[in-house]
């Protein structure tokens, strides 16, 4: 690892922890409805929609009618989203005129994104008209990532309120995440991006002809853009001359500053972050990656706020910044090392004009550091995004992001389901720590008794279900097998990922699988839907649960849960579940890979 490289990870961390409190501090007063200073402004634009909508800012639900709004919310948002890329064809802004999307990947495309999940089996810039980019994908880039805060919001009333039937109100949380949080940070990261280079317009793509014309094997697509296979199940291709090249443009810079803060991670183009029109510059980049955590961080410090102890979201903060930088520190040197180029010849040691290491799948203007702190800060938040090709990581560097998703998306995690996600594991921990004692385990003054520990182990295991259930029916049936373009340990690590990947609502992908074939979305779809509302309503009957119960005043015996034994415990069940769930699985894929290519050597 470079001193460069080291300066760039640490200024990072100090800055994304250093906002903190300050944002987290505004959210807080936000959920709590209290003056904000944005209020004189988006106050009236905030009545208008709750007279709109018949609702009033008093009038609160208990969990289960918070469920149901939430439900019904995602549900229509789904439909609409669907519904475009049906029709797209014959809807407004498409200078392109690009045909409907297939019903199976418009599904897979619609659950993706109303999950906050984002995952991509298409081209964005060959696939999706303007329209369907600005009024499905990026409204719901914002009202997914508005759902989880709002899920986040409800669940920390239920530690925060006593004897209580009602945990807040659906609308009004989405409403006030939506005005005064995702849309004033989005606007300001836009202008920002656009300041960089990245492109924001509605003018049809660019043409330029080419130097030198030159052949390439072109591949044949059939009516719904799926490539077609020949007798041996390779994909066909054509003979054809290049003489000019189109340039993709559209609104991109407003779209990839909300997937950015939303933890959303759906990329404009093909390439995603990697694109110099999504990801210009050493600068944009910092931004967007900083982007990509510092809500999830901040959310901890306002749990911390509305409870009314800060120390309690610190702790939270420390074990999930103690797991981070320890994965980031294993990526960084298994990318920086680069022993997989060895045998070839390559001369893989960093200088002056170049950074060493494993450069292959990775941009030359960000190197070694910033691609692998970003493939570690998107896997550990629900964001997805990349800036490097995660399939052309060495094995090691490319098990990290495998398993900060297969942790359950909590270190940082989904905007707002990240937090009630660790949440859900700091009560297993105060319960582990309760039986090591003998007495009832407490959480903030609230008894943790059976029901909320069935609800938190739902939380916690339906996700690795999901993952392994889906790589094991992949793996063993043809239409899985037929999409995998890498035989033995990296293929399936491939399968692994993208099932980890939809199991925890990420949507990054490893590469190499071709995912866009009914059965991966249809698959992934479920994987997609269960991920997400498998957890949510869980932790909402959580929430319920703790409001309605009194709080109990510590004693002698009452385990602190503001100290670093406790960031220490809440670390160890956090690793020792995904250890002992998916190291059998890792173990199949990129560890056995990485063994394989010590032997070579």
């Amino acid at each position: 690892m470079t001193l460069y490289g080291i300066l760039q990870l640490v200024v990072y961390l100090v800055v994304l922890i250093a906002l903190a409190k300050p944002l987290g501090g505004y959210m807080a007063r936000v959920f709590e409805n209290r003056p904000i200073g944005l209020d004189r402004v988006l106050g009236p634009v905030e009545r208008l929609i709750y007279r709109c909508c018949g609702r009033s800012t008093t009038d609160e639900m208990g969990w289960k009618a918070y469920t149901v709004a939430m439900l019904l919310f995602n549900f229509f948002g789904l439909l609409a989203v669907y519904g475009l890329q049906r029709l797209q064809g014959a809807l407004p802004f498409n200078p392109q005129a690009l045909g409907a999307v297939s019903p199976d990947s418009s599904f897979n495309t619609a659950v993706s994104f109303a999950t906050n999940t984002n995952w991509q089996g298409y081209g964005g810039e060959t696939t999706m008209s303007y329209l369907t980019q600005m009024l499905g994908l990026n409204v719901q880039n914002f009202v997914s990532a508005a759902t989880g805060i709002a899920t986040l919001a409800a669940f920390i009333r239920g530690f925060a309120r006593r004897s209580a039937s009602t945990i807040g109100n659906f609308w009004v949380d989405l409403t006030r995440t939506t005005l005064y949080i995702l849309l004033p940070l989005s606007l300001v990261l836009a202008v920002i991006l656009v300041s960089q280079g990245v492109v924001q317009t509605f003018g049809a793509y660019a043409k330029a002809a080419v130097v030198q014309p030159v052949e390439y094997d072109e591949p044949v697509t059939d009516k719904d853009g799926k490539p077609v296979l020949d007798e041996k199940g390779q994909p066909k291709t054509k003979k054809t001359k290049l003489t000019e090249q189109v340039i993709a443009v559209g609104p991109a810079a407003s779209q990839i500053a909300i997937k950015q803060l939303g933890t959303n991670g759906g990329g404009f183009f093909n390439v995603n972050s990697a694109h110099p029109f999504e990801n210009a510059t050493p600068l944009s980049n910092l931004f967007e990656v900083l982007a990509i955590l510092v809500i999830s961080g901040a959310l901890c410090y306002t749990f911390g706020v509305m409870v009314g102890d800060t120390r309690q979201g610190w702790a939270v903060l420390a074990a999930m910044t103690i797991i981070f930088v320890g994965l980031l520190v294993m990526c960084v040197v298994a990318e920086q090392n680069g022993h997989t180029l060895v045998k070839q010849g390559v001369d893989h040691t960093a200088g002056a004009l170049q950074p060493g290491g494993n450069m292959e799948g990775k941009e030359v203007r960000f190197g070694i550091a910033n691609s692998a702190l970003w493939a570690t800060a998107t896997t550990s938040a629900s964001n997805g995004s990349v800036n490097a090709m995660h399939d052309s990581f060495t094995p090691l560097g490319g098990l990290v992001p495998m398993w900060m998703m297969q942790l359950g998306e909590v270190v940082y995690g989904g905007v707002g389901s990240g937090l009630y996600g660790m949440l859900a594991f700091a009560l297993v921990a105060v319960f582990v720590a309760g039986l090591m004692v003998g007495r009832t385990p407490e959480y903030l003054g609230k008894k943790i008794e059976a029901y909320e520990m069935k609800m938190a182990s739902l939380m916690i295991l339906i996700p690795p279900a999901i993952a392994l259930i889906g790589t094991a029916i992949a793996v063993v049936t043809p239409a899985g097998k037929a999409g995998m373009a890498n035989p033995g340990a990296h293929g399936f690590s491939e399968v692994l990922y993208a099932f980890s990947s939809a199991g925890n609502n990420n949507g990054s992908a490893f590469a190499g699988l071709s995912a866009n074939t009914p059965f991966y979305n249809t698959a992934l779809g479920f994987a997609m839907l269960f991920a997400r509302y498998w957890l949510a309503v869980p932790a909402l009957a959580i929430a319920g649960s703790l409001a309605r119960k009194k709080i109990v005043p510590p004693s002698l015996g009452t385990l602190p849960t503001h100290t670093p034994l406790f960031a220490t415990l809440l670390v160890g069940v956090v690793i020792l579940v995904g250890a002992l769930t998916f190291i059998p699985a890792l173990a199949l894929g990129p560890i056995v890979e990485h063994l394989i290519l010590i032997a070579a050597k």
